[in-house]
């Protein structure tokens, strides 16, 4: 086989220009490159170019497969809207070498690249060339174009030919379009890895080529089908024709017979007739007489019930009056109890602020006193620090007075020769010391500098360390402040749960209150209800609607209560309704609880109660088997029952349980074949309702729904009364309940506790936030006492070593000051002696020290009136910040007080309104009082005038029965009479009439009703008129004279008990009549049996004839129906065995090839022996129409279905399938798609192994794809790229072989 060397593309899809993609002698070729550089539009051209449809190719028309430029993001928007590319020169653009142009080989200009994308013009064609080179090295060029016309063109080695020559010519090297074993597009895995047994049956069909013959094999089958009935249906006309004839000539001897009997049993029907409708007529006769005397005897019982019945209409109206006046007024009273409760409501957020209110007054108090404490210490601060401060001043002014008064009475005056010497002799020594002085000043200068630094540094320690100590007793003092807010916390949460605590005693005991008011309430309602409709008739029945209200009160008082089973289900459909309710059997109306506890909780309840009896399922201890899997599918028509039903999984485990194996069944027949045949051990029910048991009895579908078809009934008034006395009952228990004082000081109690806990949090939580500020307080205290901390430990090491340079400084100068000294001794020798000091230096100490004296006094008394004034300062700032602190709070605190006031006028007022309302609600209670009386003394008057009026109703009761028994009866004869005669009118019975009658064509068809509806009733006076029913005769008068005087006496002439309805008979028995009927019918069933047995064709000689005729005919058509039949079957068998061998032959070839491939794929270190694949047939005489199944086993795993392996497994399995089905009749090449997408790394190493090893002459693999572990395996790289100047994808390609070592 040849392989596939290069393929050229033009202005397809995203390749602009001419382009060449390079496969040379390479069998493992791999195409990559980035997202939306055109890989995948390479795929498309090989596709295009071997005859895949435009459909595939993610392209609706041929058009589309054509190159279309686009506006670059460079491009820039002109005044009219138009885009122009802003790139001035454009670039020759080549690929490969061959540079991009028209058609022609033409480059693009200039101006091309700047015309606007409105006016730019496209390329109208396309192609793409595929070059594939033949065993015998002879290359064929495969060519196929897009025209101008956006027709296909198809070439090969530049010859014209048509599609079908075109696609001939591929399947010569096996490349077969329909099946396109060749390709593998992206996606391909997923939905092969996704596919039904059916989906997977026709790839084989499709790669066998079986599908080709699948028309002609379902038009042959058809044809043969056809035929083959066409043959039967001639052959059972024939064999039909035959009976017929033979049944024609018995019949026309049955004929005669036949219509001899006719004659008699004509005859013996009239008799019978004539013989009931004179019994019909007599005892018409006699009811009328006896309903006219009924009706004289009626109108008298009458007048005597209109006088009752008006007494009652009076108490009536007289008990609906004052009905009406209580309604009134408990409406009345409910709107002032609202508004009470409104009341209470807004007084309520009122108390809340006034508490909340006082407690901020009362902590803002505190907070003014505290202030108030520091301002005095602060203010002591402040006196303490001037009083110093003036003490200071005044001591340096006095010092200056003494030591002026000093510096006069010691003073020296020294002669001008002595200072003249002085003056001499110390320039002598500046001359001999200058050196040692320069330096002694500079050293002093020095230390003068340092001893500034050393003093600054010592304040700033010393600032610290006081700032820290300070500091300290801050932070001691807010901890104590927050361990008394920390007790007043325990103490307020402590008031809070006790507070709560007794909330929650009311709240249960009014809730106690509420539920058995709300019982009351909704039992009065059910009984307004009944009592409002006791005279509708009630559409369920009495079991249904006591169940449901059993199970009403059972759900309120147990929430563990979910309802009753078939409550919680609903049919998925219409049709399995019957099916599922028979399914539930004996638990369809058990009761579903959360617990067993709760089951019994409810049993024990019905008990005490005596409201029946139920049984319960509780979810928690009930034991069942989940239904057996293996009975799923078993049957199309078949279903488990618990999968024909929706219901919550919570409840799971009850549907288990009542349904277990149990299968709904489309038919019967199903069902049948299911238990007797397949012998499945599993009760059947039908959609219809019949049961096959596990015992294998069967029983019926279910009858008349018996709550659907339950008759309305009436309650009578003794109930009505009953209810009525309930009623009362329940609406005075209400109503101490509702004017229960002990209960609205409860409410009142209640309302108090809230609005204390309300204050109570409130005061918590401003108790809360007072420790969170405390907190944050001391966090910050903290802070800046580690950062005093911190600057002191900082400034000590300095000071030391400051203090230490200092120290040095000066022993330096010590020693050039003793220098200068020596000097100055041996100088002023002289001059000292003479003067009597003992050195120059006593002589200038006694000059000079004085000066320097007073300067150092002066300056330590400006130091301490400056360390004074700035302390004074910080410490008057201090001061005035606590009395802004001061003035802030008092104002907080009057504007507190005014809120308090406020509310609390609001609160008097809304107390003043309820005092008020309750004051209303006390008049309308004692006016409430008083119309109950009154409506209890109406109610009890319509009761006594109700009971009169039925104690005279009863003997209308008794006439009006006694009259409708006879109607009845008069009714039943009338209607049995004109049945009757309508019978004889449709059977044609001759029933002989007197002269001057009606005939009985004259005799209606259907009855006609009566105009009025009500006649027969009798309502007042209005009756009194009618002397009997009516009955319609239509005009028929029946002569009873051939009627045999014998049979006249026979008939039982009746005489009515009108209080029981029993007749009695006058001149014979009941019996003798009856036997006497009976011996007439037993002469017409006689004739009649006779006559049926007889049943003769009165046509019979006129058809047999005919018959005869068409039996030849037939005879011509069977012949060539059979003839027919033989050649369609024929044909279809041929078709059917080629179908055959194709498909099996392929799936022979693939299920032997899928294990090696499936144990290639997943072969590794660990499993050598890699993993299982096989298929499986559903059908093996025609595999085709059946589905396929491909099971796949990873490496020590167990059989599973496809859709339970994973991503990575599903898609090895189907690669192995595509590989294996690629090596029935493969192709020259295979190209893949990005099959390796859902792959890890080392499912890709063991696919690009599997390609690598089969890639070979004759099997040459093309694969796109975008991991490094399948393309570095490969030959030869393919790479596309993108352009962007060119604005389309480029080719390079690179042979991995020149690259290999050695």
């Amino acid at each position: 086989m040849g392989k596939l060397i290069r393929l050229e593309l033009f202005n397809f899809k995203s390749y602009k220009g001419h382009h060449v993609m390079q496969f040379g002698n390479s069998y493992f070729t791999s195409i990559i490159g980035p997202n939306g550089s055109g890989k995948s539009n390479s795929m498309d051209a090989i596709s295009f170019v071997l005859g895949i449809k435009s459909s595939h190719l993610r392209s609706a028309q041929l058009r589309d497969l054509v190159y279309r430029g686009r506006v670059l993001k460079t491009s820039k928007i002109n005044a009219d809207g138009t885009a122009t590319e802003q790139v001035e020169e454009s670039s020759a653009n080549g690929t490969n070498g061959h540079a991009n142009g028209d058609a022609n080989g033409h480059a693009g200009s200039d101006e091309e690249d700047t015309q606007t994308a409105s006016q730019r013009i496209d390329p109208q064609t396309a192609w793409v060339m595929a070059v594939y080179e033949d065993d015998a090295g002879e290359e064929i060029r495969w060519k196929r174009s897009i025209t101008s016309s956006g027709q296909s063109e198809y070439r090969i080695n530049n010859r014209v030919v048509g599609a079908k020559q075109y696609n001939e010519a591929l399947e010569e090297q096996n490349i077969l379009i329909k099946a396109r074993n060749f390709l593998v597009f992206q996606g391909d895995v997923e939905a092969i890895a996704s596919q039904s047994p059916k989906d997977l049956t026709r790839l084989i069909e499709q790669i066998s080529g079986s599908l080709e013959y699948k028309a002609d094999y379902d038009r042959l089958k058809v044809e043969a089908d056809k035929a083959a009935e066409e043959q039967n249906f001639k052959l059972n006309q024939r064999r039909g024709i035959n009976s017929e004839i033979k049944q024609y000539q018995e019949q026309k001897r049955e004929a005669d017979n036949f219509q001899k009997k006719v004659e008699e049993h004509d005859q013996a029907v009239v008799t019978q007739v004539l013989y009931k409708l004179f019994q019909f007529q007599r005892v018409m006769e006699e009811s009328g007489a006896e309903i006219q005397r009924h009706q004289e005897e009626l109108k008298e019982f009458r007048r005597s019930v209109e006088k009752y019945e008006t007494r009652l209409s009076e108490t009536q109206r007289d008990q609906a009056k004052a009905a009406k006046d209580v309604n009134k007024v408990q409406r009345s009273i409910k709107q002032k109890e609202r508004d009470v409760e409104d009341k209470e409501n807004d007084i309520v957020p009122i108390d809340e602020k006034i508490l909340i209110s006082k407690d901020k007054f009362k902590i803002r108090q505190e907070s003014i006193a505290k202030r108030m404490k520091e301002r005095a210490e602060q203010s002591q601060k402040v006196e303490k620090l001037q009083k110093d401060l003036g003490n200071v001043q005044k001591a340096q002014k006095r010092w200056e007075q003494e030591r002026a008064q000093t510096m006069q009475q010691e003073g020296r005056q020294l002669s001008p020769a002595d200072v003249s010497e002085y003056s001499n002799l110390r320039s002598e020594v500046t001359r001999r010391t200058v050196e040692d002085r320069t330096q002694a000043n500079d050293l002093q200068r020095q230390s003068n500098t340092e001893k500034d630094i050393v003093n600054n540094l010592k304040s700033k320690l010393d600032i610290a360390q006081a700032r820290v100590e300070k500091l300290d007793n801050e932070i001691r003092d807010l901890r104590e402040r927050q361990q008394e807010t920390r007790t007043l916390v325990k103490t307020t949460a402590k008031d809070i749960e006790a507070k709560n605590k007794e909330i929650n005693n009311i709240n249960s005991d009014n809730r106690r209150t509420e539920l058995r008011k709300e019982e009351i309430e909704d039992k009065v309602t059910e009984l307004n209800r009944k009592i409002n409709h006791y005279n509708d008739a009630q559409q369920l029945s009495q079991k249904e609607a006591r169940n449901r209200d059993i199970l009403a009160s059972l759900k309120r008082l147990f929430p563990g209560v979910r309802g009753r089973l078939f409550e919680l289900c609903k049919p998925k459909q219409k049709k399995y309704e019957t099916a599922v309710s028979i399914a539930l059997g004996r638990y369809f109306e058990s009761i579903v609880v959360d617990t067993e506890k709760t089951g019994r909780d409810c049993i024990q309840y019905l008990k005490e109660k005596r409201l029946g009896i139920c049984s319960t399922i509780p979810l928690d201890t009930i034991q069942h088997k989940a239904p057996n899997p293996n009975l799923k599918g078993m049957h199309r028509g078949m279903r488990l029952a618990v999968d024909t039903m929706d219901y919550d999984h919570a409840f799971e485990r009850a549907f288990y349980l009542a349904c277990g194996n149990t299968i709904v069944c489309d038919d019967l027949e199903i069902a049948k074949y299911l238990c007797y045949t397949k012998g499945v051990d599993a009760r059947a029910v039908t959609i219809d309702g019949t049961v096959i048991h596990k015992g294998g009895n069967m029983t019926g579908g279910r009858g008349p729904d018996d709550q659907a078809k339950a008759s309305s009934r009436r309650w009578d008034d003794a109930e009505i009364e009953n209810m009525r006395t309930v009623r009362e009952n329940f609406l005075a228990e209400h109503h101490r309940i509702t004017s229960n004082q002990e209960a609205q000081r409860a409410r009142s109690r209640l309302e108090l506790l809230r609005s204390e806990v309300a204050g109570l949090e409130s005061r918590l939580n401003f108790q809360n936030d007072e420790i969170k500020s405390l907190d944050r307080n001391i966090a910050s205290k903290r802070a800046e006492r580690e950062y005093n901390a911190n600057t002191a430990a900082d400034i000590q090491p300095k000071y030391d070593e400051r203090a230490s340079g200092l120290e040095g400084l000066r022993r330096t100068l010590k020693r050039h000051e003793d220098a200068i000294a020596a000097v100055e001794d041996e100088v002023f020798a002289q001059f000292c002696s003479r003067l009597g000091y003992s050195n120059i230096r006593a002589y200038e100490s006694a000059q000079g020290t004085v000066q320097q004296e007073m300067e150092g006094e002066r300056l330590q008394f400006n130091k301490q009136t400056k360390a004074l004034n700035l302390q004074v300062q910080f410490e008057t700032g201090q001061l005035a910040e606590v009395d802004d602190r001061v003035r802030r709070l008092q104002a907080e605190v009057d504007r507190d007080n005014l809120g308090i006031q406020e509310l609390e006028r609001q609160r008097e007022e809304l107390a003043s309104e309820m005092d008020v309302l309750n004051a209303e609600m006390e008049q309308f209670g004692e006016e409430m009082k008083s119309l109950n009386e009154r409506l209890e003394e109406r109610q009890q008057r319509v009761a006594e005038a109700r009971r009169e009026l039925q104690k005279r109703s009863k003997n209308v009761d008794a006439a009006n029965k006694d009259i409708a028994g006879l109607e009845a009866e008069v009714a039943r004869n009338a209607a049995a009479r004109y049945g009757l005669l309508k019978r004889c009118k449709i059977d044609g019975t001759k029933v002989p009439l007197k002269e001057g009658s009606n005939g009985l064509d004259k005799l209606p068809l259907e009855e006609m009703a009566d105009a009025d509806g009500d006649e027969m009733d009798i309502d007042g006076e209005e009756g009194s008129s009618q002397v009997g029913p009516v009955v319609k005769d239509y005009g028929i008068d029946i002569d009873f004279d051939e009627l045999e005087d014998e049979l006249k006496e026979a008939s039982p002439i009746q005489r009515f008990d009108t209080r029981t309805l029993r007749c009695a008979n006058r001149d014979m028995s009941e019996k003798d009549a009856k036997k006497t009927e009976e011996s007439l019918q037993e002469t017409i069933t006689n004739l009649s049996t006779e006559l049926e047995r007889l049943n003769p064709n009165m046509r019979a000689m006129e058809r047999l004839s005919t018959t005869e005729e068409r039996l030849k005919s037939i005879e011509r058509d069977f012949d060539a129906a059979r003839r027919y039949a033989k050649r369609a079957k024929d044909d279809f068998d041929d078709i059917k065995e080629k179908r055959f061998e194709l498909f099996n032959k392929a799936f022979t070839h693939i299920s032997e090839q899928i294990s090696s491939v499936y144990k290639d794929l997943t072969r590794s270190p660990s499993f050598p022996l890699g993993g299982q694949a096989y298929l499986d047939i559903e059908d093996s005489d025609e595999p085709y129409l059946s589905g396929i199944r491909y099971h796949a086993m990873p490496p020590l795993k167990r059989f599973r279905d496809m859709e339970h392996l994973s991503g990575g497994e599903k898609s090895i399995a189907a690669l192995a399938l595509l590989f294996a089905v690629h090596s029935h009749q493969p192709s020259p090449f295979f190209v893949l798609d990005e099959v390796d997408a859902a792959l890890d790394n080392a499912n890709v190493a063991k696919v690009a192994g599997y390609v690598k090893a089969h890639a070979r002459p004759g099997m040459q693999f093309i694969v796109i794809s975008l991991k490094m572990g399948m393309f570095v395996n490969s030959e030869t790289l393919v790479g596309i790229m993108r352009d962007q100047g060119a604005n389309s994808s480029k080719v390079l390609t690179l042979d991995l072989r020149n690259y290999l070592p050695g």
